[in-house]
């Protein structure tokens, strides 16, 4: 496995970034949980009298938009373009686009008016902004979606070539692509799905990874996935007879305590 991945964790833990989230209101906690857990420091200042302020002293920004509202579409938008301004990293989690014309059209409006750096979402939110037909459950991926690594890596290498940004599709397998580069993660495990949030965890970490300044936004994107997926594993094994809180509680657990020799034995990542 490619050593640049412990780099950057170390790098994470050693310079603590300053990720600043615009996100939703039902995994607020957990975002910011994880993020101070891979060593980052979050802040979440979604008012849009400060919204800008903090994104020109963040080292990244984490726009989600799993509980939309016109108020945070107006921070979401300063902070966007005050962040662009600065080259600082903008991360766009499009939770739930595809499922109202009301998130359509804010998500259409984001990628119009920021430069992104990194897009992650599920398959069916992915194909719904690559233009598409796709289905959508609520927020989660819809099962007629799902489709194999091949074609899942075809539709990332080509939205990002069109969006000139960095393309992470979460799920059974984790699909990055740059436009250039594209790689597999096969780490995690289906109970992943059965709690909600961890989505939006990936999304914070990728701000995180993203936040050292001078990375490769493609491979900061690998590294945060590749953490998800390990702690993931390990969560299950720890917690499989216990249940869904106990798991939920071990993935930050284990990725407090995520390092380098277990990356480096548990990883399965490959590059097409």
């Amino acid at each position: 496995m490619d050593k640049n991945f412990c780099t950057l964790l170390n790098q994470v833990r050693k310079l603590g970034p300053l990720v600043h989230h615009i996100t939703n209101y039902v995994t607020v906690n957990d975002c910011a949980n994880i993020t101070l857990a891979i060593g980052a420091r979050p802040v979440m200042a979604d008012s849009p009298d400060e919204a800008a302020e903090f994104a020109s002293i963040a080292s990244s920004l984490v726009v989600n938009i799993g509980t939309l509202n016109e108020r945070t579409i107006s921070s979401m938008i300063s902070a966007g373009k005050a962040a662009n301004m600065k080259k600082t990293p903008v991360i766009l989690d499009p939770v739930g686009v595809g499922a109202s014309k009301f998130r359509n059209d804010t998500v259409k409006r984001l990628i119009a008016e920021i430069d992104l750096c990194v897009l992650r979402g599920n398959i069916s939110e992915i194909k719904f902004i690559a233009g598409l037909s796709s289905e959508t459950r609520g927020v989660d991926a819809s099962d007629s979606d799902i489709l194999g690594t091949d074609n899942a890596g075809k539709i990332a290498k080509d939205l990002a070539h069109t969006l000139g940004c960095v393309v992470v599709i979460s799920g059974a397998v984790d699909v990055i692509s740059d436009g250039n580069k594209t790689a597999y993660i096969e780490n995690g495990h289906p109970t992943l799905g059965s709690i909600t949030g961890t989505g939006c965890m990936c999304s914070s970490l990728i701000g995180s990874f993203c936040g050292i300044s001078g990375t490769d936004p493609f491979y900061a994107a690998a590294s945060a996935m590749l953490c998800m997926g390990v702690a993931g594993e390990l969560s299950y094994e720890k917690a499989e007879l216990l249940g869904n809180g106990s798991f939920r509680v071990a993935i930050h657990d284990f990725i407090s305590r995520m390092d380098a020799q277990t990356l480096e034995r548990l990883g399965k990542y490959y590059e097409a």
